[in-house]
């Protein structure tokens, strides 16, 4: 095997591979003495068929076996040998000339090929001892802790049926027919339908004409689905619903009682409230642990300046790309309609991709040279909180992802992340500062993750 290097320019590499055609016949007459005991041919006893009639029978297509096999062995021994680090799989390239291939085929030429690949580039890591940590944290207060509590009550609110007319925060059920121009729309129909006044389920105009019926009332309501309605053909048209009220329900907030904290799950009124209170502080603390890893992501950016393999960059584009406009089609928007143009998005995105790419690498780096890992058990654990997040479903997601290799190693990535983040951390000074919950809690529009494939 020859080895030639014929381009070289920044990460970009080709290499030139030439495999000699007495060693590619060596491979083909070692795979055909190895055939000769598995193939039965009339008139050849078994394992007597010669070998030149079995070139004759089957060169050609264990030839095609032989040049793939050669073309993996060659092109991994040839970066192994000059210790290249590419970036991804390298992009090999055979020669088009049908009269040539026919040559290698038949024996009677070298396999030539090129291959052509961007390395990683060398990363100077900074030092992360001098890097200095300002983490703010927060205290639940006894304001949000009530406010906490009101809620839960909230989500525990029952229904009662009254005879009275409806009032918004009242529940109805309901039967419609919706028509446009008195012919019925598929989907546009329902039963004992529940219906929340006020909650904004349904297009505008519908729940309004809905307020101050009873029980009983049959009355048709007409509303105007929105203009960037999902469904093009519902788009912007007006529509006349024919509806059935059958119950008008009002909220009924339920005591706070021991009663109602057992069948929550918690022992007592006290045990409730400080389960309000953990749940309230576990969010805070992952705001503060959010803005703390946003910092330090940001310094790594800001400290690591180095050339990304573009088409790493790419890949990364394609990927936020396609997501970004997915999306903007299925809510049948588009760029000038949220105030912007394509050509400023794709730039925003771009930025995005390159610093996704650039954290990726340096996050890499770090636990290459530290030799942080994630152990199959951790793994297995962040599997076991994902499948737990489907009650009834678990055994339904565990499959999934033990059979899907792209799906594990998404599991993974993360885990690696925060792994990076606390090593960092742990090196570094981190000084806590305890500011309001308003501050710690102001949205920050910025990514915090290399992992995140969609920004709000």
């Amino acid at each position: 095997m020859q080895v030639t290097e014929t381009a070289n320019s920044g990460l970009k590499r080709e290499l030139k591979v030439v495999i000699n055609a007495d060693e590619l016949d060596g491979k083909l007459e070692s795979r055909l003495v190895d055939l000769k005991d598995k193939v039965q041919i009339k008139g050849f006893r078994a394992g007597k068929v010669p070998v030149a009639h079995l070139r004759k029978i089957y060169g050609r297509s264990v030839m095609a076996e032989v040049l793939q096999e050669a073309v993996n062995e060659s092109s991994r021994n040839a970066l192994e040998e000059r210790k290249e680090r590419p970036a991804f799989d390298p992009e090999i390239a055979l020669t088009e000339d049908k009269e040539e291939i026919d040559q290698v085929m038949d024996g009677k030429a070298d396999l030539a090929y090129t291959m052509s690949f961007e390395i990683l580039p060398e990363i100077e890591l900074a030092d992360f001892s001098k890097y200095k940590f300002e983490k703010k944290v927060a205290k639940v207060t006894e304001e949000e802790h009530q406010k906490g509590i009101e809620q839960v009550l909230s989500s525990q609110t029952d229904y009662q049926a009254v005879e009275r007319a409806s009032q918004d925060k009242d529940r109805l059920k309901i039967d419609f027919v919706g028509k446009i121009d008195g012919e019925a729309f598929d989907g546009g129909a329902g039963e004992d339908v529940p219906l929340e006044l006020g909650a904004g389920q349904f297009i505008p105009g519908f729940e309004e004409g809905l307020t101050g019926v009873k029980a009983g009332d049959e009355k048709d309501v007409t509303a105007t689905f929105p203009d960037d309605y999902g469904v093009d053909t519902l788009a912007g048209k007006e529509a006349v619903f024919e509806v059935k009220i059958r119950e008008v329900a009002q909220p009924t907030q339920p005591e706070l009682n021991e009663e109602l904290v057992k069948k929550m799950g918690f022992e007592t009124i006290d045990k409730f409230k400080e389960g309000v209170s953990e749940k309230l502080q576990t969010e805070l603390d992952g705001v503060s642990r959010s803005r703390l890893k946003k910092d330090l992501l940001d310094k790594l950016e800001d400290a690591h300046e180095f050339e990304l393999p573009q088409k790493l960059v790419s890949q990364e584009f394609d990927a936020i790309w396609g997501q970004v406009t997915s999306e903007m089609a299925q809510a049948n928007k588009s760029f000038e309609d949220e105030g912007s143009t394509e050509e400023a998005e794709r730039e925003k995105y771009q930025k995005i991709a390159e610093r996704r790419v650039r954290l990726g690498l340096v996050v890499s780096e770090i636990g290459g040279k530290n030799d942080l890992t994630v152990s199959d058990e951790e793994v297995q654990q962040s599997l076991l909180n994902k499948a737990s997040q489907f009650p009834g479903q678990e055994r339904q997601v565990l499959t999934y992802y033990q059979q899907n290799p792209q799906a594990m190693a998404e599991l993974r990535a993360p885990l690696f992340e925060e792994k990076i983040v606390d090593f960092i951390l742990e090196m570094g000074t981190v000084t806590d500062t305890e500011v309001s919950i308003e501050e710690l809690t102001t949205a920050d529009d910025e990514e915090t993750s290399t992992q995140d494939k969609s920004e709000s």
